[in-house]
């Protein structure tokens, strides 16, 4: 069988009787198995999925078959379903089993999307390599000495090497967006509110948002449709209706581009990723748009402000795991104390435990305004600038990372250039506005380089459109 791009490819073939669901589990099946040292993976259910593919193959038949019919779809290992293992990564979550199916996983299963299993990512969502997890990192299918990106790394390196057609993140600072740029598929972070985060272990509440990892823009579109839309259980999703996303692909013949020229010339982006995207800049120009630089001031303080405000928040979030209620317990306490103590600090990742303290501390009663009062204020400039540049400017343009897929244990006992590793997708986090990044040719490595675009809160739409325009114009075929 070979590899699809898009569900569009599937269904023709659905409809063509030359393959059927239950073949096309079958085919991700024995690709997990094959790729299994890829450690993309952490739970597969087999008997699970070839029983749903049955399903749908009767509906298909009946002519009753929901939008997703035929998309075989990966977890992120943050996501609840009720029934089966979650753990986040994490060893804190060993033998935990969701209770209940969170909102966005329930409308993909109503819509008869195919679940294949959970998938490896850091602990907790905290990490740009996936080099946290408890489980090993997952690696990267084109060097398999090299990360996929974080915190979904597992699920870039599932849709990469063909493991399922599309997998469902989460992203908080980019972990959808940076490892799709690392495994050269689509990732895709929606407006924070327009999916419902119920179901969703938290990491950062006024940053997470579920997101997809896709080989084609249009799956990204048509997830997004099923998905998004107001949720009784999650008091802070968006009410505004949701529009049909996939049939408004159709893009405007020009727009207006903008792209912050900063970020052309930092440091430590990597020259041919610098080159990449100045091409790409020139072929949106050669087809008629207006691009021109912009100026963007907290560039400097978008990383530092991203920590303080997500760390304070995983200090709260994370709270709740001391082996009382669930998850792993410290075998050999011997009171209340020890056991909150010995729990966390056996169940706990090294990267984990650090960014519980730095929340901690930024919390704590004689650094609170010093630290997370003064960077909501500037999380506040950093929102009101970049809205107003989306104002002016119907999408900013700008590199998803400021390198390729580095190696595995190059940067991850470099706290620092880990997190500096961010610096071009907490951006889109911190203002709360929709991102994508989408395949933007390859390094003299053969590694590939991820473009990002920005575009208005709640204007997917017409950001889905423009990026599907581009990917058909830089990258024909994905990696």
């Amino acid at each position: 069988m070979r590899r699809f791009n898009s569900l569009t490819e599937v269904r023709h073939e659905l409809t063509a009787g030359t393959t059927s669901c239950r073949q096309l589990v079958e085919y991700y099946l024995d690709n997990i198995r094959r790729k299994e040292h890829l450690n993309a993976f952490l739970e597969v259910w087999p008997e699970e999925a070839r029983a749903q593919a049955e399903a749908v193959d009767a509906k298909l038949a009946a002519g009753t078959a929901g939008k997703l019919a035929g998309m075989v779809i990966g977890l992120k290992d943050v996501l609840a379903y009720e029934g089966h293992a979650l753990q986040s990564s994490s060893h804190i979550l060993d033998g935990f089993k969701s209770l209940f199916t969170g909102t966005a996983v329930q409308r993909l299963l109503d819509e008869d999307a195919i679940v294949i299993g959970r998938q490896n990512c850091d602990e907790f969502a905290m990490g740009a390599s996936n080099e946290t997890s408890y489980f090993g990192p997952a690696r990267n299918e084109i060097d398999t000495d090299r990360v996929p990106g974080g915190s979904s790394g597992g699920s870039a390196v599932a849709v990469q090497a063909d493991m399922c057609l599309a997998s469902i993140g989460s992203d908080t600072g980019g972990s959808v967006r940076q490892p799709a740029a690392f495994c050269g598929i689509v990732g895709f972070k929606p407006t924070y509110s327009r999916i419902s985060r119920y179901g969703l272990i938290a990491y950062a509440s006024s940053f997470d948002q579920i997101g997809t990892l896709t080989r084609s823009v249009e799956d990204a579109a048509l997830l997004l449709e099923v998905m998004a839309g107001a949720d009784s259980f999650d008091s802070t999703v968006s009410q505004r209706e949701v529009p049909v996303y996939s049939q408004q692909l159709t893009p405007a013949p020009h727009y207006r581009v903008g792209y912050i020229k900063d970020c052309l010339e930092r440091p430590g982006l990597d020259p041919e990723i610098k080159a990449a995207t100045e091409q790409a800049l020139e072929q949106l120009r050669g087809q008629g748009h207006v691009v021109e630089a912009v100026d963007f001031p907290y560039l400097d303080f978008i990383v530092p402000t991203y920590y303080i405000l997500t760390t304070a928040e995983a200090s709260s979030n994370l709270s709740r795991y001391d082996g009382v209620k669930f998850g792993y317990r410290a075998p050999d306490a011997t009171d209340l104390e020890s056991l909150y103590k010995k729990t966390r600090a056996q169940g706990f990742g090294p990267e984990v435990q650090r960014r519980i303290l730095l929340g901690t501390f930024v919390l704590s009663a004689s650094y609170y305004d010093a630290y997370y009062t003064k960077a909501q204020r500037v999380r506040r400039l950093i929102k009101e600038k970049t809205d107003e540049l989306l104002r002016e400017y119907d999408f900013l343009v700008l590199p998803t990372t400021p390198t390729t897929a580095f190696r595995i244990g190059d940067v991850n006992k470099d706290t620092l250039a880990m997190y500096l590793a961010d610096i071009f997708t907490v951006q889109a986090s911190l203002a709360g506005v929709p991102a994508i990044s989408v395949p933007n040719g390859t390094d003299s490595q053969g590694l590939p380089i991820g473009l990002q675009i920005l575009s208005g809160a709640f204007r997917e739409e017409h950001l889905l459109a423009f990026a599907g325009s581009i990917t058909t114009t830089l990258t024909p075929e994905l990696a």
